[in-house]
């Protein structure tokens, strides 16, 4: 069995069953395309997760994002929240805090005519590994960030201490993507970001 990669579509291997492929360039992990969800499903899902932007937890799991926006960048700065899904939490602590933020959710927020435009920043919190077509997804994200503007991101990575099978990240049937400290420098060397910064689960691409 054999599927190129999604993100720079060289060849991958299985990885997982016959639910998921590794590549062997950008070590991304994919999930089989015969597994994922058709759009009413996906979005179903989406609406399960029950978020609130008042919850005190949900705005602390966003912090390392915010507080990366409230430190580098001003309320003169263009921002924009790139899957804000059905609670956009974070566009919540930074326009409280005078930021200049849209919101683009394909599902709960399409507004293409954002996806038009230019920003200073781009937030995107546990989005990426949605990606169906993270190449297209990239592309588009680096297109529309000004120089010197990052994309700064939620997710949680894969390394080789990862008991993927017993793994709660890969059992969310809308993940089809998951990455790894290699498949995020792969992105920052292609797309051609200038800097990467992982910490944790956050990760920041600067130009």
């Amino acid at each position: 069995m054999k599927e190129n990669c999604p993100l720079c579509k060289q060849d991958g291997k299985l990885f997982y069953r016959d639910e998921f492929f590794k590549c062997l360039n950008c070590k991304g992990i994919y999930k089989n395309r015969k597994d994922y969800l058709n759009t009413q499903a996906e979005i179903r899902r989406y609406k399960e997760h029950n978020n609130d932007v008042n919850d005190i937890r949900y705005q602390n799991f966003v912090f390392p994002i915010t507080n990366h926006v409230l430190t580098n960048f001003t309320p003169n700065h263009t921002g924009l929240d790139f899957g804000s899904g059905t609670a956009p939490v974070i566009s919540k602590i930074l326009q409280d805090n005078g930021y200049d933020i849209q919101q683009f959710d394909p599902f709960f927020a399409n507004k293409p005519e954002l996806l038009n435009r230019m920003y200073d920043y781009i937030v995107s919190c546990e989005v990426i590994e949605h990606f169906h077509n993270p190449d297209a997804e990239f592309k588009l994200l680096r297109k529309i960030l000004k120089s010197n503007g990052a994309m700064i991101c939620m997710t949680h990575l894969y390394d080789k201490d990862t008991d993927f099978k017993n793994w709660y990240y890969k059992n969310d049937p809308t993940h089809v993507f998951i990455y790894c400290r290699e498949t995020m420098n792969f992105i920052a060397d292609y797309y051609g970001f200038t800097e990467l910064i992982i910490n944790k689960r956050l990760i920041v691409f600067k130009l």
